[in-house]
């Protein structure tokens, strides 16, 4: 059985409105031997409706890369003049879909904008833009190439089986501190968060860096592991343990 995994891109609100997902997210759940699906953002003001139909439907989720958060809309102060906010449609979309998802046990893993969702929708903290926030600190924008260090005994080294991971970075807002259901899984040389996972959860994973554009084949085992435990869930509902 192939679980379908939803795959949340972005939205662009220009001359054209369209959703957007990179092929490569695409690719690496194929590869790992799922099934992909896009999803499409609702004109609807409410969008629950479409929300509980996702949940009913998708075995897992992947919150892909993206643009900057409104903090102000999120209550977290102020939004950095250096910042390209999300659509406010978008952001509410995706906070509320993000939660509704861990709270329902589905497996779900956040890439770069899809982690510091993950942990903003439930009591994160948000780095606006560095290096203003982290004066001196490395870069992390434009696809450059860094360590970053695999905390033992968590989710991602058991699931990568690496102590250090080179990797691949395109941010410049970063999680500050993770609220209390989550806890840092890896950081960089600085300390900076890298990755996040929530230990009361069957799967619930974020990586700051883009595994998609890694050759290396312990950033290809994190799709294999959302679609493993994507496929437990879709059992597990299929057979009545799993209830909404």
């Amino acid at each position: 059985m192939r679980p379908w995994i939803a795959i949340v891109g972005e939205l662009f609100e220009g001359e054209r409105i369209e959703t957007r997902v990179s092929q490569r997210y695409v690719d690496a759940v194929e590869r790992a031997g799922g099934v992909p699906f896009v999803v499409a953002y609702s004109a609807a003001a409410d969008s629950a409706a479409l929300h509980e139909e996702l949940l009913e439907r998708a075995d897992g989720f992947l919150f892909s890369g993206g643009d900057d958060f409104d903090t102000a809309r999120l209550g977290l102060g102020p939004t950095h003049a250096a910042a390209k906010p999300v659509s406010a449609r978008k952001q509410d979309f995706d906070v509320a879909l993000a939660r509704r998802a861990l709270a329902g046990g589905v497996p779900t893993l956040g890439i770069c904008y899809g982690m510091q969702l993950l942990a903003l929708a439930e009591g994160g903290t948000l780095h606006q833009h560095l290096p203003d926030d982290r004066p001196g600190a490395q870069a992390h924008a434009g696809g450059v190439r860094h360590p970053v260090r695999v905390r033992a005994a968590t989710k991602l080294r058991l699931i990568t089986g690496a102590a250090v991971l080179q990797v691949v970075s395109r941010h410049h807002q970063a999680i500050e501190r993770v609220g209390p259901a989550w806890i840092v899984s890896a950081t960089d040389a600085e300390d900076l968060i890298e990755a996040i996972e929530r230990a009361d959860h069957p799967f619930a994973l974020g990586v700051q860096w883009h595994p998609e554009l890694a050759t290396d084949p312990a950033q290809a085992r994190l799709f294999v592991a959302l679609v493993e435990a994507a496929r437990v869930h879709a059992l597990a509902r299929t057979s009545g343990s799993v209830g909404r």
